[in-house]
């Protein structure tokens, strides 16, 4: 019998607007503890029900830089076997331990919860003839799908995803977040609708450095997930915000689009604003419709997307879930509420709401900037990103 539980488009019972979130990096790099993310979702404690609650942090392995850091979930000591024999099989293992965590009231029936740095063997990299993000999406998807009762919470390097079942000060402190410093966390509180609450179930989802946390509803699941499927992805953990996380690496990593023009394809405009654009900027977003109409987010959501380098937080083009975004100093922070940034940034420089469909940018100033320019490309640059390949046209042209 299956440890997923099988996803399904309606629930008897729902609050539509439920689930809370934040996001914060400091620009300058600058580490921040985790008790900061803790604090500002404890705040937005009612917007979920005790049954999902997780972080991300980033810069927070600073001494496994280069490492995929796995971060797993087993039902059983088999799924922790056999996943550890995949691992054995194409990773070099430098460290596996169970993740620290303490005693906490709330938290029960937690899976085996373990954490492994690991790079893959060179050899079988050469052999494989993908890079290494590849030849790591591989080993991810081939858990999820083929592992009964393992789940990869993260794999990406010097960073991670906390999360289970319980409030997300709960998660936070069972996990010992206190004890860890990012320069970018990313946090949510969930409230399942469409879905029962489990631990792989809890936000956020990631893939490579990659992470979703998401209010909302993503009504085009069932069509993202079959688009996803011929790149390889495989959806199998029950939930709507699973194809979020995939989507963006298949657009940011794989296609190399620019960070805007891929947030246009996930919340594209309506077509009445197309029609209202002028003639180079029409023919720019038909064109993306055109291509990636299969991968576009339909239904009501705000999202943050967390990565090595930054974060964005992004609403559905007609901003049906709440999202406010802060200023002070450096620090750039983005919630469900209000309250929840002013906890944690007191007298800011500036709040406001972000508009529909319209991303929100942090970038860490000294990192790499893991995404492929700005948005300056022609309709024939959005035609070389052909579906059902991942190669991207060699003639594009963006500034850094």
């Amino acid at each position: 019998m299956t440890t997923r539980p099988r996803y399904a488009e309606e629930a008897s019972s729902k609050i539509h607007g439920g689930c809370g979130l934040m996001g914060i990096c400091d620009e300058s790099g600058t580490l921040m503890s985790g008790e900061d993310a803790i604090l500002a979702m404890a705040v937005q404690h009612d917007r979920g029900n005790g049954l999902g609650g997780g972080f991300a942090g980033y810069g927070i392995y600073p001494e496994f830089p280069d490492h995929f850091a796995f971060h797993m979930m087993y039902h059983d000591l088999q799924a922790k076997e056999e996943s550890e024999a995949l691992f054995d099989r194409y990773f070099l293992v430098d460290l596996a331990e169970p993740m620290p965590t303490r005693p906490v009231k709330g938290i029960s029936d937690a899976p085996l919860l373990w954490r492994y740095f690991l790079t893959p063997y060179p050899n079988k990299l050469e052999e494989s003839e993908m890079s290494a993000e590849d030849y790591v999406v591989r080993a991810v998807m081939t858990i999820n799908s083929s592992v009964d009762g393992a789940f990869v919470a993260s794999s990406g390097k010097n960073m991670g995803a906390f999360k289970g079942v319980g409030y997300p000060e709960e998660i936070g402190h069972y996990f010992r977040l206190e004890e860890y410093e990012g320069h970018t966390w990313t946090g949510h509180n969930r409230f399942p609708t469409n879905t029962p609450g489990w631990w792989g179930g809890a936000h956020p989802f990631a893939l490579l450095d990659w992470t979703i946390v998401h209010n909302g509803e993503i009504s085009s699941y069932g069509i993202n997930s079959r688009y996803l499927e011929q790149f390889g992805y495989k959806c199998t953990l029950g939930t709507d915000t699973e194809v979020a996380a995939y989507l963006f690496d298949l657009l940011l990593r794989r296609h190399k689009l620019p960070l805007e023009l891929a947030c246009k394809a996930l919340a594209s405009p309506l077509w009445e604003e197309i029609d209202r654009m002028p003639e180079a900027e029409q023919a720019l977003m038909r064109s993306l419709r055109a291509v990636y109409g299969p991968g576009m987010l339909n239904g009501p959501f705000a999202i943050v997307l967390g990565f090595n380098g930054g974060m964005v937080a992004l609403n559905d083009r007609i901003k049906l879930r709440p999202l406010v975004a802060a200023r002070k100093g450096s620090i750039l922070m983005v919630a469900s509420e209000e309250s929840a940034i002013r906890a944690v940034l007191t007298e800011p420089d500036a709040v406001w709401m972000p508009k529909a469909g319209e991303p929100t940018i942090a970038r860490v100033k000294g990192m790499d900037w893991p995404i492929h320019g700005d948005l300056h490309l022609s309709p024939e640059d959005i035609s070389c990103a052909v579906t059902g390949t991942d190669m991207s046209c060699e003639t594009v042209e963006v500034t850094a």
